[in-house]
Formats: structure tokens, sequence, C-alpha cells
């Protein structure tokens, strides 16, 4: 039962200009949410949005809070990076267009998901990944993640991650491999590998190096902090600057865009878990923020993990999402196979998203213990 049911007048006189034209085509007349005897009335039930917030701004705003890490990457990287990116995004923008072409809707594009999605997934990529695959990634992100559900909004999963692990199946090899962090002294240099042709090479032809996280997990070696925050090390894309990405998340808090309790219980979960394998082996287990600023931690918690479409609806649910992210990373980190645990941990608490809103949703009132 709605107990909110209200007629919102539009402020235009040409409703062509009416903000809702953005994302989806005038409803035919009689059609749910159209008032019948005035059409110039709009009917919504609570929850209402400001005015203000939109599909693309909110996506816009995300894209600027990364556009400081991702230069910072450029820079680490050099001109590997900048290729690597743009083959992410324009994977996932061609799928996105032949989606928008087959429904014949035109307006998929424009909201730019397809952008966000492609921008995050080469983050997440070795720097010397070959650009095919990255193209690859972001098709096969974006077709599977999120076309085949239906589109914006239907996805279970995060497409960016899912693109990912699509990679991390199919090319283990090539996404295990780091190249060496040149900190901007070979920013002209491109990698070898970057343009191997599809398929014609079988591993990164350039000088690696090791994670921190691996080196902590098979060589006990511990990568010094400050290291860790300002980027001096090997590892992703994305992960070569802990400081610009907390300040990224600190701009979407404040624009409002970014569901504070998801990346909040994430990270003190991860440092909670930390402290108290620090305590019982100090020499083994990592510090709390080691833990916090190696990986693809901070990334995930702040970018991907707070998708307003896979992740909980509810405060509750939120909390429940994020803590349950932290657990399995450290899990994962601590007594897996693999160094790291972010995308996994990521898409495992996806996929338990709508079982968490089933039981975290708030009480309906007027409904008896017996109805359904």
């Amino acid at each position: 039962m709605r107990l909110l049911h209200v007629c919102l007048p539009l402020k235009y006189s040409d409703r062509a200009a009416h903000p809702y034209r953005e994302r989806r085509p005038d409803p035919p007349q009689g059609a749910r949410g159209v008032n019948k005897k005035d059409p110039d009335l709009l009917l919504f039930h609570a929850p209402l949005l400001r005015q203000g917030m939109t599909t693309p701004k909110a996506m816009r705003d995300v894209i600027y809070a990364l556009l400081p890490a991702t230069a910072a990457s450029i820079w680490f990287f050099g001109l590997s990076a900048l290729l690597l990116l743009g083959a992410s995004i324009a994977g996932a923008v061609l799928a996105e267009w032949l989606f928008d072409n087959g429904q014949r809707r035109g307006e998929s594009l424009r909201d730019a998901t397809a952008v966000l999605t492609g921008l995050l997934l080469g983050l997440t990529l070795p720097p010397g990944l070959p650009m095919w695959m990255a193209f690859l990634g972001g098709f096969v992100g974006v077709s599977l993640g999120k076309v085949i559900w239906g589109g914006l909004g239907h996805n279970l999963f995060n497409p960016a991650l899912l693109g990912r692990a699509f990679l991390q199946a199919t090319f283990p090899i090539a996404m295990t491999t780091w190249v060496v962090n040149s900190y901007g002294g070979e920013f002209t240099s491109v990698y070898a590998s970057s343009l191997a042709l599809p398929f014609m090479q079988s591993g990164i032809d350039s000088v690696t190096a090791a994670t921190p996280l691996g080196m902590l997990k098979f060589d006990q070696e511990v990568t010094p902090l400050a290291n860790l925050m300002f980027g001096k090390i090997n590892g992703s894309l994305g992960e070569t600057s802990g400081v610009l990405l907390l300040l990224g998340g600190i701009y979407l808090w404040l624009r409002r865009d970014l569901d504070w309790r998801i990346p909040v219980s994430i990270l003190l979960t991860v440092v909670l878990f930390s402290a108290v394998l620090s305590l019982v082996d100090a020499a083994r287990y990592p510090t709390p923020l080691f833990s916090v600023f190696s990986g693809g931690l901070l990334l995930g918690a702040i970018y991907m993990a707070t998708d307003p479409v896979t992740s909980p609806v509810t405060p509750r649910g939120a909390w429940i999402f994020g803590i349950g992210v932290g657990v399995l990373v450290m899990l994962i980190r601590v007594f897996g196979g693999l160094p790291e645990g972010v995308m996994y941990a990521i898409l495992l608490m996806n996929a338990a998203t709508p079982l968490i809103d089933r039981y975290t949703q708030p009480r309906v009132f007027g409904r008896g213990a017996d109805s359904p």
C-alpha cells in the first residue's frame, strides 16, 4: 500500500524541456505516472529524489572524482596507461552503443555509465596489459554485466568488476603480471605488450615486479606506508595513489553522490580484522594501515561497492553489505591463494544484495501479521 501520492506541477511550459526527457520518452496516454485529467501533472509516490539529481550528473561526478587518480596513473606508467584506459572505455561504449541501437532508444549513451564502467575497469588492470584485452574486458563487462539484464538499473553485478573477472579467468598470466612503476621517468614510453596483436603474445615482454600484497604474502616483505599512500609502488593503475582516491571519495560525499555507510563499514571491518591479526602475529600479518592502503581496497570500497544499482538500498543493508565485503577481503588476503580479494568480495556481496534488501526493508504499516 502506498502511503503518499502527490501531484507535482511541471514548471515548464514545453513538456520536451522537462528533465525527465533526458532519461525516458513521454509515456503513452493513460500510462502509470500520468494524470489522465491533466497531462501537465505527473504523479509520483515516495520516496522523492531531489530535483537536481540525475543519472548523468551522478556519473559525471564519479568520473570527476577519479580524474586525479587517473592522471597519477598516467604519470606513473606513461602513455601505456592512457592507451589502456582508452581501450577499456572504447569497448564499454561500443557495447552500450550496440544495445542502444538494438533497442532504438538512443538514450543510454548519454548517461555516461558506459564511460564510467570502462574507466573503472581500466583502473583495475595491470599497466602492461595488451590494449585488445582491455577493449574486450570493457565490451564483455557492459554486455554481460549490464545489457543482458535489461540495461541500467537492472543488473545484479558491477559491470566493471564482471569485466575484470572475465579477464582474470581468461588471461590469468597477463592479469597477474605487473610492470615496474617508472614514477614519471618514462612518461612517453609505451610497453611493447600494450601494442601486441590479439593472441599473438603469450606474456608481458617487459621488466616485471611484485605488488605490495604479493611481496607480503609470498616474501614477507612490507612496503613502506608512504609509498602506498603516494603511489611509489607496483600494481594496477588505480592502486597507485591512496591519497588521491580518498580525496575523490570526499568529493563524492560532499556532492551527496556517495552512501558513506558502505565504504566506512568496509574500511572499519578491514581495520578491525587486521588489527586483531597483527596482535596475534605482527611479523606475519599486516598492520591496519597497510591493509587499507594496499591493493585495490580504496578503489573498490569507494567507487565500486557503492554502485547504487548493485548495493543495498536500506541503511541497515548498507552496513551488512560493507561488513560482508570487508570480511571476505581479509579472508581471501590472509587465507586464500591470491594476494588480493576485493573483486571477488564485492561480486559475492552483489549476489547477496537482493536477499539483504528483502530482510532489511522497513516495516510497512497497515498490514496484518498474515498479510503477504
